[in-house]
């Protein structure tokens, strides 16, 4: 008898310490990690790398300034406005991030500058119709993640680091 009112009371504890955790109040830590949009803003971000099928296209920021090409393909965010730099264009424009994570990239105005030459990896036209696709972002190992899709389409991820 003895044995089984001790694993009475040992199953009723039990319960009692699941039904505590199932409603104890998200702690504060948890909700600090929430991602908000002013995170993102008043940064320089730098393309390291566009993710989209059938291949990854990196930009090594190394080999890019070691080219002279050192400072495109920037974003910053502030204020309701974009801006950043491609390739040799800078650009602006307004931006409007609603509920969740939603981010739309309203109509981009570049310079009208002339490049001599561009990277491999990636051409000034390119990066602008991403831009102009956007409608996510995220941040994933401290990177803005912008998702987008290509000319054709195709789903596509702009990856930025913060410089």
């Amino acid at each position: 008898m003895n044995t089984l009112l001790k694993n009475v009371v040992l199953a009723l504890t039990v319960l009692a310490l699941c039904a505590a955790c199932v409603s104890a109040p998200v702690s504060a830590s948890v909700q600090e990690t929430a991602l908000s949009f002013t995170d993102v803003q008043g940064k320089e971000w730098k393309l390291i790398e566009v993710r989209t099928a059938p291949l990854n296209i990196p930009l090594d920021r190394d080999a890019l300034a070691e080219e002279g090409f050192a400072d495109v393909f920037t974003l910053s965010f502030d204020a309701g406005q974009l801006q950043g730099k491609g390739v040799p264009n800078r650009y602006r424009g307004p931006y409007e991030a609603g509920e969740g994570q939603s981010l739309k990239i309203k109509n981009i105005a570049a310079t009208l500058m002339a490049a001599f030459r561009e990277p491999e990896a990636l051409k000034e036209h390119e990066y602008f119709a991403y831009l102009q696709n956007i409608y996510r972002w995220n941040i994933g190992k401290g990177n803005l993640e912008l998702f987008t899709k290509n000319e054709d389409g195709r789903e596509a991820v702009l990856v930025y680091t913060a410089e």
